[in-house]
């Protein structure tokens, strides 16, 4: 008798153990989710250097939909404020959270590790020494760093997937067998690497330290539409693909020798997966620079309070990412405003103290 996947649930063959089936997404989280992207949204557009009242916003907002047209009691400047300049930053925000987020959740089910993030694999190492790169040599740079030129996420995307492409050919130099412990080594030879590269760039050319250290903490700052329309079809497949196939997160939980007797193909799940958060991650790097710990963050507070099945964790942690990050960047906008902090220091500092205890939840576990 052959062991089948029937719509996405494992069938485990006659006299064979079947481990208990997760919960599933309750309607009370999900709705907790749409109501944190609504307020980070809200809060996103009215909260800044020129405060604009709640209610007048989110009024302006119901006008951009079809047949709405109701007096929001703001000016001309206001609404090309609310319309042009904040609502495509508080937008970028939340796909870029939800990308990372979810890209952390899917690392950390693939790998097996909760402290696993959407960097694991040398994205952020491949995009920094191909933005150096290019802010170095002066390939497009002509201008401050508010107003990058299209060369810059460029060179980040594909430095992003080069760097991913590397460490699978790392990881599989030793054999046919790409263990997510190989890849994890791989991973790290590759980050050292190329971080190597940078340093080295960056010591031959000191005058564009703070030019690339700008980009390296991250930046949610966009002057329209532009950087929304090119991360969106990114977050839109990966997202796609990613929560298609997170039932076989829970099946590989279990171990690969397990899954393939539930009828699971474990590497060629295991590398879809992979596959899939790395674009999503090179997409959101290639926009936003380098923001850490969001993706370590919200899966594992995802995981501490709504349950540990990846059916909750990944469309949860999609949500509750984009929340999170469009939130952090009111805070790194208005905290020492006029100045704005880079919203990467921000995370940082909310992810370092929330990374200890996750460090200490994992080795008691361990041990």
């Amino acid at each position: 008798m052959h062991d089948v996947l029937k719509r996405g649930r494992p069938v485990a063959p006659a006299g064979a153990a079947t481990p208990p089936r997760p919960a599933g997404l309750r309607k009370r989280w999900l709705a907790t989710g749409v109501l944190a992207v609504l307020v980070a949204l809200l809060a996103g557009v009215s909260l800044g250097p020129v405060s604009l009242p709640p209610g007048s916003v989110a009024i302006e907002l119901l006008n951009l939909l079809p047949g709405v047209h109701l007096d929001s009691g703001l000016t001309e400047r206001e609404i090309a404020i609310v319309t042009e300049l904040r609502l495509p930053r508080a937008v970028l925000g939340l796909l870029v959270g939800g990308l990372l987020a979810l890209a952390g959740g899917a690392y950390q089910g693939v790998f097996r590790n909760p402290l696993a993030d959407p960097y694991l694999l040398g994205v952020a190492a491949g995009a920094g020494l191909a933005v150096t790169v290019v802010l170095t040599l002066g390939v497009g740079a002509g201008g401050a760093l508010s107003g990058l030129p299209a060369t810059i996420p460029l060179a980040a995307f594909v430095g992003s997937l080069g760097a991913v492409a590397m460490t699978y050919l790392l990881g599989s130099a030793g054999g046919r067998s790409r263990s997510p412990a190989t890849l994890i080594l791989a991973g790290v030879a590759v980050s050292a690497f190329l971080s190597a590269g940078q340093t080295y760039l960056l010591q031959r050319h000191a005058e564009s330290i703070q030019q690339v250290y700008s980009w390296l903490l991250g930046r949610l700052a966009t002057a329209g539409w532009q950087d929304v329309r090119l991360v969106l079809p990114y977050f839109l497949l990966t997202s796609l693909v990613i929560l298609l196939h997170r039932r076989e997160l829970d099946v590989l939980s279990v171990g690969d020798d397990e899954a393939a007797s539930l009828g699971l193909h474990p590497q060629r799940s295991r590398y879809l997966l992979i596959a899939a958060a790395s674009l999503g991650t090179a997409a959101a790097v290639s926009a936003s620079g380098l923001i850490g710990f969001v993706g370590i963050i919200v899966p594992h507070t995802v995981r501490m309070l709504a349950g540990a099945s990846y059916r909750v964790i990944l469309p949860l942690s999609l949500l509750f990412g984009g929340a999170f990050l469009a939130l952090t960047d009111v805070v790194a906008r208005t905290a020492a405003a006029p100045q704005e902090i880079p919203i990467g220091v921000v995370t940082a500092l909310l992810g370092g103290p929330f990374f200890v205890v996750v460090l200490r939840s994992a080795r008691r576990v361990l041990t």
